[in-house]
């Protein structure tokens, strides 16, 4: 009798997109870059939001600037109240402020909650360039924080 060869169909499991909602009080600068580097670093694994908890209203120029250097387009992000997500289902909320972290109510969907915090490049002085070397550092240091995160999580799965 020959070789016996048998066929294995692999399955693979649906995969979830989760849920991130990160945080900061305005919710014009630093909570925007997350959220826009999230999405982008998450592969679709990820779907992330942002809000504050006392919204600028506005997404700050500079910020704007910033991302669209390493090719995001800010240009249309709305600064939104943390109101807006607090009947919803989220898997990490991830504050980036201080004053985010004592301010934001709590949200009864989220499984984890992270406390980041980053410096606000909002409150950055000095020369047009000097500002803008603030939310240069800022956003990178946001995008090294969520690199590391994504690839803890990756190992877990």
């Amino acid at each position: 009798m020959g070789p016996l060869y048998l066929l294995i169909k692999t399955v693979s499991a649906p995969t979830m997109t989760q849920r991130v909602l990160i945080l900061c009080t305005g919710n014009s600068c630093r909570s925007q870059m997350a959220e826009y580097l999230w999405n982008r670093l998450g592969e679709g694994s990820w779907k992330a939001e942002s809000a504050g908890s006392n919204p600028a209203g506005y997404v700050h120029p500079i910020a704007i600037k910033a991302m669209r250097e390493i090719g995001e387009d800010l240009t249309n992000a709305e600064s939104k109240h943390v109101d807006r997500f607090v009947d919803q289902q989220i898997d990490l909320v991830v504050t980036v402020c201080d004053s985010a972290k004592e301010s934001c109510p709590t949200l009864p969907g989220a499984k984890q909650v992270f406390h980041w915090p980053f410096p606000d490049p909002a409150d950055a002085t000095g020369s047009d360039d000097a500002k803008m070397k603030v939310f240069r550092d800022v956003r990178d240091q946001i995008r090294s924080r969520i690199e590391q995160f994504l690839r803890k999580d990756a190992a877990k799965n």
